[in-house]
């Protein structure tokens, strides 16, 4: 059993802090600034976390997530997820030499510990907080994976969970989030119709809706995606990031825990500045357009056309600032379509034997284009491409696209016709 490593010191989070006006707020599940009606986001107190928090020490703690407990929003232990995290970054040469690169990793979420998916360490952090609130019953808004990883950790904290989804989601996910015994909710309409609904019932009936009122605590989980990267690299961070964007929540927290490690004095000399890129299928990219046309407001998707349903939210609500995230590092965007999509899952599959699911796909694709543009170059040192789920999920859009199994007798013979054919 993994041990849990626990911020022992609750002043480390001095509360809630807004990101517009920069009025502050205790720690409770509030989301919204009631001034200005900004997102709240967790404030931390910096110099104590100096003071305290050291390679050495993070580096003696277990290999999950919560090896970087005083940055992360919760009090004492985690309740659930207490093995999530710490998911591997491999080296990916033979795809380095497709992609004509120098030097890439992929950060492979697709195995994380419960549910498969880079949910699963936004969600340990949330269902941790709900259980600190004294939150009875825990929900979400999802395209999938979120649905996936509350499910499971409601279940694993023995709490009753709600899950709202779009009534056309991947069966697949649909039903790795009954199994957790989830009252599953389809909603005739899309994500961001799920999501409206999701507040209202979030406002009415007091549940912990990780997404929602839990949010600003439940996005902190993300930075532990970067933490290690930084990590696993010796300390270093690349010259290069790409990473799949929803909500725009990811690509935001990637560069705020980049920003922490620097701030703390955490990382080796000499300090690179990595370009930070987003990715977005053609039929859903709101936070990409926004980059290319050179725009600060989000012109929002209302009926999204991808096979990356996960992805597949028209008015993101992290937009504005996942635009400032890419922008401000140097970093770009790219939208492929489908095929692009199905063509980069099955290189990342045949090329390094990691199949991820249609975000995975957006996300490698996007690299593609991003090479291609020049915005990465051949030389340019270590770049992270972010799979963030797993291709078991997203089996369909795969169905009559690959070989089927050749049919032969059972005799070593027709064996031998079959591999003459072959070359």
């Amino acid at each position: 059993m993994t041990a849990a490593v626990s911020n022992s010191n609750p002043s480390l989070v001095k509360g809630l802090k807004c990101r517009e006006c920069g009025n502050t707020y205790d720690k409770a599940p509030i989301h919204v600034c009631e001034f200005c009606f900004g997102p709240l986001e967790v404030d931390y107190d910096y110099a104590a976390i100096g003071k305290i928090l050291t390679r050495s020490k993070i580096e003696s703690r277990p290999h999950t997530m919560w090896r970087y407990a005083e940055l992360l929003p919760i009090d004492g232990p985690p309740s659930v997820g207490q093995a999530t995290g710490m998911t591997p970054l491999v080296r990916a040469d033979r795809l380095a030499k497709r992609l004509g690169l120098k030097e890439v990793w992929v950060k492979n979420d697709a195995v994380s510990h419960p549910s498969l998916s880079f949910k699963d360490r936004v969600v340990s952090v949330a269902v941790s907080k709900a259980i600190e609130f004294g939150i009875g019953t825990i929900a979400c808004a999802s395209t999938g994976n979120l649905a996936n990883a509350t499910a499971s950790q409601a279940a694993a904290a023995g709490l009753p969970s709600v899950i709202l989804i779009p009534h056309d989601l991947e069966n697949a996910k649909v039903l790795g989030t009954s199994i957790y015994g989830a009252r599953v909710v389809g909603v005739k309409g899309t994500y961001d119709d799920v999501n409206r609904l999701c507040s209202e019932i979030a406002g009415k009936y007091g549940w912990g809706f990780v997404n929602v009122n839990l949010r600003p605590f439940y996005a902190e989980g993300s930075k532990s995606y970067a933490y290690e990267v930084a990590e696993q690299l010796g300390w270093r961070l690349p010259a290069h990031i790409v990473v799949p964007m929803a909500g725009g929540s990811l690509v935001t927290k990637v560069g705020k825990a980049f920003g922490e490690l620097e701030k703390l004095g955490l990382l080796s000399a000499p300090v690179r500045k990595p370009r930070i890129h987003g990715a977005q299928a053609a039929g859903c990219a709101p936070i990409i357009d926004m980059v290319l046309e050179n725009r600060d407001q989000v012109r929002p998707v209302k009926k999204p056309t991808s096979i990356a349903k996960s992805l597949a939210i028209g008015n993101p609500a992290d937009g504005f600032y996942a635009r400032q995230t890419i922008i401000g590092s140097g970093g770009w965007a790219a939208k492929p379509d489908d095929e692009e999509i199905l063509s980069a899952m099955s290189l990342l599959a045949e090329t390094e034997g990691i199949f991820t699911e249609t975000a995975g796909g957006v996300t490698l694709a996007a690299a593609i284009k991003l090479i291609a543009g020049g915005q990465i170059g051949k030389d340019d040192g270590p770049v992270v491409i972010s799979i963030t789920g797993n291709g078991m999920k997203t089996q369909d859009p795969l169905v009559g696209r690959l070989p089927q199994p050749k049919l032969i007798g059972p005799r070593l013979g027709d064996f031998d016709e079959l591999q003459a054919t072959w070359t």
